[in-house]
């Protein structure tokens, strides 16, 4: 093989931007031949290339907890397919096992496609989507409730969409029998397909042009400097061994909550995350798998150390990942996985949660946490038409070193997500967004507060509709770090028609809403930053003045009296003798 040391840097480097620059072109052409608003609006999806081995080169994602689904596709890809040679061009494998390949649940449904030069494998295109329906017991296919992975839709084990570029009708009929929406799904789809020969066109023309030799030796360096910046990251971090507790709130039928647990040792060139002790697998459905747990893993360990930096598996070299078998975060078939998500990002909040206090300056107190999902179904009011409600809600952040916490944001998990647009829903749905605003509930204070959540209501035009909302840290708020509050629970009320207002609810499968009943949902306030006496008065007083905090809260809470009608300050003795 030609060493990368051999070759031309500024080539190197063309070369190493070129396939970087394909994986956006890749994650563009996804984005705008999807026809689900989950994908194209929402952007839940990732898509990149990896070299011949699997390793992951270059990845564009909405989802940060993608990070790493990818190239374990890939990799299940060329356990199946590649010591046989039975790998050809115009192959299109779809994958979505959970335990092994991908890692989340049957929603998320990837493609991998081989790419080949002058008759050698080169490299591989994948990218992963979520579909709005792959079958299973419930509309938009991932419920709370499941016990089995069976109840949760197709399951797509590492076979060929494609084979030397003939389709296979057979497995497309199957999937248009058994979603509920198959044009929306089977579109995403060919979406998926499009972005994939993208991804293969431009790397053949890179192979055309710089040669086999040119490209491998550019894919060296890549995944080598990646490792490199990552030690040198690592050796300015804190060392030692960090602990975190904290529990996943329920598993959707009723048990829990779970206890998980984290030890972090940080050593001049490794970073460890050892999960062992944390709650064995359990019946419902946030078991997450290993490779999901590596992705969330990967997704802090990019925050701590270089947030900035493409990502590659060269990146991830120095990082360790330690889980017992069957546990909550490495469940194994047939455990159900449906709201993954919930223990994915579980895992990851402990491995923050444990450094937050000694890396002030990278990490904040606690944020929401949850993805708060929602899918809500039901019959359009003026077409009769069912629609499918599938998105992830936004929430606030906890406060850090020097600034408030962020508010109305996706959770770290979700990464740069977007809500379907209030336009968007109120057209193509049965529904009127009746209130979009930011919650105010005096919770998450501190030197610096925590990012405020959201409320967000739907009220129903039509009879029948079915809610089925999972909100995590529904019991465990959003942690304070040095001296701040904790923030406020994720939760859910329904307003009814008759005046009856029901809740608060944290999980609830296919709650039944009937014409202008209203589901509000209120996501969490982040943690605080530090004593709150020692905020600003001044500071406090056009909190007041924004309605963040009432004058009550301002005197309990912070030791400054305002007045509520010039906004004058004077702060109190409780406050100066902290």
């Amino acid at each position: 093989m030609v060493q990368a040391t051999k070759m031309d840097p500024f080539t190197l480097e063309i070369v190493k931007d070129s396939l970087l620059a394909t994986g956006d072109e890749m994650f563009i052409a996804l984005a705008k031949t999807s026809m689900s608003p989950i994908i194209y609006e929402v952007l839940d999806y990732a898509s990149g290339l990896t070299d011949a081995k699997g390793q992951l080169l270059t990845q564009g994602n909405g989802v940060t907890g993608f990070i790493g689904m990818l190239s374990f596709m890939v990799k299940e890809t060329l356990e199946k397919y590649g010591n046989q040679g039975d790998l050809h061009p115009g192959d299109i494998i779809i994958i979505n096992d959970p335990y092994g390949g991908g890692g989340s649940h049957l929603s998320d449904v990837g493609l991998v496609m081989p790419i080949f030069h002058e008759g050698e494998l080169i490299a591989f295109s994948a990218n992963k989507a979520h579909w709005t329906e792959v079958g299973g017991k419930d509309p938009g296919s991932f419920t709370n409730d499941s016990t089995d992975i069976f109840q949760e839709g197709l399951q797509f084990p590492c076979i060929k969409l494609f084979d030397q570029g003939d389709l296979n009708e057979g497995l497309v009929e199957i999937i248009r029998s058994n979603v509920r929406f198959p044009d929306l799904s089977l579109g995403d789809m060919w979406a998926q397909v499009a972005a994939l020969k993208t991804g293969e066109k431009r790397v053949k023309e890179l192979c055309e042009k710089y040669g086999r030799d040119t490209i491998q030796s550019s894919i060296n360096y890549h995944l080598e400097h990646g490792e490199r910046i990552s030690r040198q990251e690592i050796a300015k971090l804190p060392k030692g061994t960090f602990k975190a507790e904290d529990f996943v709130d329920t598993d959707g039928i009723g048990n829990g909550p779970f206890p998980i647990q984290c030890e972090v040792t940080i050593t001049e060139d490794e970073f460890i995350c050892d999960f062992r002790g944390s709650s064995p697998q359990v019946p419902g459905p946030v078991n997450c798998s290993y490779t999901g747990l590596v992705s969330a893993v990967r997704t802090i360990f990019l925050a701590v150390t270089n947030p900035t930096q493409d990502v590659n598996d060269g990146v991830f070299r120095p990082l360790k990942v330690i889980v017992d078998p069957k546990s909550i975060m490495s469940a194994e078939r047939p455990a159900p996985v449906s709201n993954y998500f919930e223990t994915l990002v579980g895992s990851l909040d402990l491995v923050w949660k444990a450094l937050a206090p000694y890396l002030p300056e990278r990490l904040s107190a606690g944020h929401l946490l949850s993805i708060s999902s929602i899918t809500l179904s039901g019959q359009h009011q003026d077409t009769d038409e069912p629609f499918l409600i599938v998105e992830p809600s936004v929430g606030g952040w906890g406060g850090a070193d020097g600034q408030d916490g962020a508010s109305g944001q996706f959770c770290v998990a979700d990464g740069e997500t977007y809500n379907v647009p209030v336009e968007v829903a109120e057209t193509r749905y049965g529904v009127l967004v009746d209130e979009y605003s930011l919650r105010i509930d005096g919770a998450g204070a501190g030197e610096y507060i925590g990012g405020k959540g959201v409320i967000r209501s739907y009220r129903a035009l039509t009879d029948g509709q079915a809610a089925t909302v999972t909100f995590g840290r529904h019991k465990f708020y959003p942690w304070g770090t040095k001296g701040g509050y904790e923030g406020s629970p994720n939760e859910f009320y329904v307003e009814k028609s008759n005046g009856e207002i029901d809740g608060p609810y944290g999980v609830y499968p296919r709650y039944q809403l009937q014409k202008n009943d209203v589901i509000k949902l209120r996501t969490a306030t982040g943690g605080g930053y530090g004593n709150p006496y020692k905020r600003p008065a001044e500071q406090v007083a056009k909190d007041v003045k924004n309605e963040y905090y009432t004058v009550e809260e301002a005197k309990k809470l912070f030791g400054v009296e305002v007045n509520p009608d010039t906004f004058d300050y004077k702060e109190l003795d409780v406050r100066l003798n902290a």
